[in-house]
């Protein structure tokens, strides 16, 4: 067996790799707490001021950013799904390889997108 091509990364790029991940988790959960706790505490703003048009424009504007918050919450907690995955990868030693491809995927773009599973080849194939 040829040792040019690597089928798997190192226990050390591994390594590396697993220590950005959690801080990305980590991050993202403070980010998730941060989203829930605004809009739980949405319905208990505005109550002060009685001017009916006042009113009927901020429960409109505390609809809408509830919405966005729920949506940017959804988003988050996927995030963290999916990163937390990447570790399950990383303990099967199959982290940074391409599910389509079955190469490694570029250590860059690993980087950017630590729970990425294809290489930047196969996604260009799916367009």
């Amino acid at each position: 067996m040829g040792q040019d091509l690597k089928v798997r990364y190192t226990d050390k790029e591994l390594e590396e790799f697993k220590v950005l991940i959690e801080e990305k988790i980590e991050k993202a959960k403070s980010h998730l707490e941060l989203l829930r706790s605004s809009y739980m505490n949405d319905g208990n703003n505005g109550t002060d001021d009685t001017s009916p048009t006042f009113k009927a424009f901020e429960e409109g504007s505390e609809t809408m950013s509830k919405e966005a918050n729920t949506q940017l919450a959804i988003r988050q907690e996927k995030f963290i799904r999916d990163l937390k995955n990447a570790l399950l990868r990383i303990e099967n030693k199959t982290y940074g390889i391409c599910r389509v491809t079955g190469k490694l995927i570029n250590k860059d773009r690993l980087r950017l997108v630590p729970h990425a599973t294809l290489s930047i080849e196969a996604k260009n194939m799916q367009k």
